[in-house]
């Protein structure tokens, strides 16, 4: 795939509002765009350094309270949740990372998982805190019409792919890969794996986040079991960047779009209903076994596999 393939989406994307699309197709882009961004997030931690993650949820929904709470206990707009959810979400990321990092493998995936569930219940049960099952609702929306909700989380976007190929391109993506090709030769070679993992995750979480307090401000509500879910985040996450392609960088963008779409199209028919995680299942398991690197990853031999089938007919 076309290195510039990123950029160029980018830009066609910054005139999609130009073209006068209605409030549905203007909310499918925006929630196509923001699981990019979790989707690179996913990348980077599991991807490129090989800590597979099953509790991105936790740091979307830590984002997501973030920007919640600074609005119902302090009373100031939630807005402000996307900077402070730098913060808190890193600094839950570092006793994540303290705690989980000493594992390895499908331990780790576990951990991460059941990170994600004791929030959850966290979160369910600190009624006065969090407001429970009852969520959190922003009551003063900032924008009824969706353009400026696109800009803004296009813009996150940008930043985010922009981060994560600086990132990879620098010492230190050598070393995540270094980590995730084999951690015990990385540690003879004098990598600190702990501390560059503890940096993979803390960069990750910190995107997650960001998408979090986003997803509030854009959706006015929130509760536990939309923010926390392990099915429709963190799997997603993982659906996402496998579909997409792996460790690449064009990847989680066109895993989002594939997701999305298909999501509304399921939906969309009446018979069907919510068996969207049925087909998402049977897809994983078609990408699995022939495309095991993803659409992007395995493009050239799409492309080859179509050209035959246009010999053959």
């Amino acid at each position: 795939m076309n290195k510039y393939f990123p950029y160029i989406a980018i830009a066609l994307l910054a005139l999609v509002p130009l073209l006068g699309l209605n409030s549905y197709l203007m909310h499918i882009l925006i929630l196509v765009v923001m699981w990019s961004v979790i989707g690179m997030s996913w990348n980077l931690l599991s991807g490129y350094c090989g800590q597979v993650s099953f509790g991105h949820a936790a740091f979307f929904g830590v984002g997501a309270y973030t920007s919640g709470m600074l609005y119902t206990k302090l009373g100031i707009s939630g807005w402000w949740g996307l900077p402070a959810s730098i913060v808190v979400v890193t600094l839950f990321a570092l006793v994540i990372g303290y705690i989980c990092l000493r594992l390895r493998g499908p331990y780790f995936a576990l951990a991460t998982l059941s990170i994600g569930v004791i929030l959850r219940i966290v979160a369910e049960n600190m009624v006065d805190v969090t407001g429970g099952d009852l969520g959190i609702m922003i009551r003063e929306r900032s924008w009824i019409e969706k353009t400026r909700y696109y800009y803004i989380i296009l813009a996150i976007a940008a930043l985010s792919f922009v981060l994560v190929k600086q990132v990879i391109a620098s010492k230190l993506g050598y070393y995540f890969v270094a980590i995730r090709e084999d951690q015990d030769a990385a540690e003879s070679l004098g990598i600190d794996t702990t501390l560059y993992k503890t940096i993979a995750l803390c960069l990750s979480a910190m995107i997650t986040g960001f998408a979090g307090a986003f997803y509030t401000n854009y959706m006015g509500y929130i509760d536990p079991k939309v923010v926390f879910a392990l099915h429709d985040i963190s799997i997603i996450a993982i659906m996402v960047v496998m579909v997409g392609g792996v460790a690449t960088f064009s990847g989680p963008i066109v895993g989002a779009v594939i997701m999305v779409v298909l999501a509304e199209a399921i939906r969309s028919i009446p018979m069907l209903g919510t068996a969207h995680h049925t087909f998402f299942g049977i897809l994983l398991i078609v990408i699995i076994i022939f495309l095991p690197n993803g659409i992007v990853g395995d493009f050239p031999k799409m492309k080859k596999l179509l050209g035959l089938a246009r010999r053959a007919s």
